[in-house]
């Protein structure tokens, strides 16, 4: 990639007090961009700012619950206010619940899952997209996963929301294809994230297993057979927000060693 390709591109990203947020927004201040960052943990996410704001970064950091409607308009003003526009929207933020039979879900959790992971992009589309309508211009990727393409045992209601957000995704898209706007989604299969480790933790204190050998059964049906590097994902982000793919829109990439070819 050329060097500083997002040179005075606002970008706003949720969930960026860690896991692939974070690394999103360490590369894409890297490459020139001005952040709009937003995450529930704060105290994390002031952090990251700090840290960006030491390599000569320029960053807006704010608390932000993406269930929360007045809290994303909120935040979205602020955005406007600090940089006065929104040129890449990276609908990050999300969760999932411990791997559980689908009976034994409770409806407070499927709740909460859907409402971060579905909810949280959803009112994130809602205000991006009339800014973008009026500069005539703008890029959103929407954080999907390789489990709303296939489906994910014991993962029902995370696999729900993340398939929720692919419908979201291409009929947004569709809306607006023709007016400047390119929205994607991204479907990265079991990236080596603080959000594996939990899973792999529970797989194998479930199966009696050791964390090597409970890795290896998560991966077990990738044909790589190998967890996806969080880069690898990054490295997906920034190329389809790039100026130079200006063709994507309505697609949901999978980033996931094969698993969805077979």
């Amino acid at each position: 990639m050329s060097p500083h390709q997002f040179d005075q591109t606002v970008v706003q990203i949720t969930g960026a007090a860690s896991g692939l947020g974070r690394l999103a927004a360490e590369r894409f201040s890297a490459e020139g961009a001005l952040l709009a960052l937003s995450d529930v943990d704060g105290e994390k996410l002031k952090d990251v700012a700090v840290g960006l704001r030491a390599k000569g970064g320029r960053v807006l950091a704010e608390r932000l619950d993406v269930t929360v409607e007045t809290d994303v308009a909120a935040h979205f003003e602020a955005v406007k206010e600090e940089y006065g526009q929104l040129d890449v929207a990276i609908n990050n933020a999300g969760r999932a619940h411990p791997l559980t039979p689908l009976p034994s879900i409770d409806l407070e959790t499927f709740e909460k899952v859907m409402a971060v992971n579905t909810r949280g992009v959803f009112l994130g589309l809602k205000y991006q997209i009339p800014q973008m309508l009026q500069q005539g211009k703008g890029t959103i990727l929407n954080m999907a996963s390789v489990a709303g393409l296939v489906g994910a045992g014991y993962l029902a209601a995370y696999a729900a929301s993340k398939r929720a957000i692919v419908g979201l995704t291409r009929s947004a898209a569709d809306e607006v294809a023709g007016k400047g706007i390119r929205i994607n989604a991204l479907c990265p299969a079991f990236a080596q994230t603080p959000m594996l480790d939990q899973m792999t933790d529970q797989l194998a204190t479930r199966h009696g297993l050791t964390g090597e050998e409970a890795a290896q059964r998560l991966t077990k049906r990738i044909p790589m057979t190998r967890t996806i590097q969080p880069e690898e994902v990054v490295d997906a982000m920034l190329w389809i927000c790039s100026p130079g793919n200006s063709a994507m829109t309505g697609q949901a990439i999978a980033v996931d060693g094969g698993l969805t070819a077979i």
